[in-house]
C-alpha cells in the first residue's frame, strides 16, 4: 500500500500529455493558470459538459471570501470513518515514509505553490476539521491559493485573516479533527457530485467550484475568453439599442459576427464607419 503511487496517477491521468511534477501529476502551466481566474463557471461549465464531463461542480459551499477566486492545482485526499485495524496499517505506513504529525498533516507538507488542497472528509464537520489556523497558515504559506474542504475548519477568525486566501468549507466548529483515516493522497475522491482527480485545475467562485481535467484547461481558458469578448460586444450593444435581446441571445448573424472579428467596427444610420470601445479587447 502506497499512500502516493506515481504509476496510479500517470494511468488514471493519461490523456494529459504536457509537463508532470516527479510525483506524476500533471502541471498545466503557470499561463493557463494565470488566464483562468477571468473564466465563468458557466464558461467552464459549458467545455466539460460538451465533451460529456457531466459531474465536476461543487456547489452549496460556506465560502469565506466570496469576493476571491481560487484557481490552482489539485492535490486530492480522502478519509473515512475510522476502523482500527486499517488506521494501524495507515499509520504504520505514514512512519514507513518518514511522515509526521496527524495523518491531515502528511498531506499539507507535499503541497507546492499554486497547488489548491481538495479533501474528501465525506461532509463531517464535527470532529471534521481538517486545519485549524495553524495548519491553515501552512497551507497559505506552501500554496497562496487556498482550500476546498468537504468537511470543516476549525479558528474561524484565524483562517478568515489570511490575505488573498480563498476557503470553501462545509461549516465550522471547534473541535478537532478525530476518528477518521486517511486513504490516500492525490487518489481519485469525491466532492458531492463532482469526481475530482490529483492535477486538476480548481477553479472557484461564488457560485462554487469546478474541477477541469488538465487536458482541457488550454479549451477552457481559450474558449473561455472568446465568449467573454462576445459577451461583453453584446451588452454594450443591448445597452446602446443597436441589437434586440431576441438577436444578441441566438446564434448571431454573419454581420454581427464579422463586426465583432472587425474589432467591433460597425456602420452607423447614417453611413460612417465607428469603432465599438471595450476595454482590454
Amino acid at each position: 500500500m502506497q499512500l502516493i503511487d506515481k504509476e496510479s496517477i500517470l494511468a488514471m491521468t493519461h490523456l494529459w500529455e504536457g509537463e508532470r511534477f516527479p510525483d506524476g501529476r500533471p502541471r498545466v502551466s503557470d499561463d493557463i493558470l494565470r488566464r483562468m481566474k477571468a473564466i465563468s463557471i458557466e464558461q467552464a461549465w459549458g467545455v466539460l459538459n460538451g465533451n460529456n464531463y457531466k459531474f465536476q461542480f461543487a456547489g452549496d459551499w460556506m465560502n469565506l471570501h466570496p469576493d476571491r477566486i481560487l484557481v490552482g492545482r489539485a492535490v486530492t485526499c480522502a478519509f473515512v470513518p475510522i476502523r482500527p485495524d486499517f488506521n494501524d496499517a495507515i499509520s504504520a505506513q505514514g512512519e514507513k515514509e518518514g511522515s509526521v504529525g496527524g495523518q491531515n498533516s502528511w498531506v499539507i507538507d507535499t503541497l507546492v505553490r499554486d497547488d489548491v488542497i481538495v479533501v474528501d472528509l465525506f461532509g463531517k464537520v464535527k470532529d471534521g476539521t481538517f486545519a485549524g489556523d495553524n495548519l491553515g497558515n501552512s497551507i497559505y504559506a506552501k500554496t497562496g491559493t487556498g482550500m476546498v474542504i468537504d468537511g470543516g475548519i476549525r479558528d474561524l477568525d484565524g483562517i478568515y485573516e489570511l490575505p488573498d486566501f480563498a476557503t470553501f468549507v462545509r461549516g465550522v466548529d471547534p473541535t478537532g479533527i478525530a476518528n477518521v483515516t486517511l486513504t490516500g493522497i492525490n487518489i481519485p475522491i469525491r466532492i458531492a457530485e463532482a469526481t475530482v482527480l490529483p492535477g486538476d485545475v480548481v477553479l472557484g467562485r461564488r457560485g462554487g467550484v469546478i474541477f477541469i481535467p488538465p487536458h482541457f484547461a488550454q479549451q477552457v481558458v481559450e474558449q473561455g475568453e472568446a465568449v467573454a469578448l462576445r459577451d461583453r460586444f453584446g451588452h454594450q450593444r443591448l445597452r446602446e439599442g443597436v441589437y434586440t435581446p431576441g438577436e444578441i441571445d441566438r446564434k448571431w448573424s454573419e454581420e454581427s459576427m464579422q463586426t465583432l472579428r472587425n474589432g467591433g467596427r460597425i456602420r452607423s444610420k447614417n453611413g460612417r464607419k465607428e469603432r465599438l470601445v471595450i476595454a482590454d479587447i
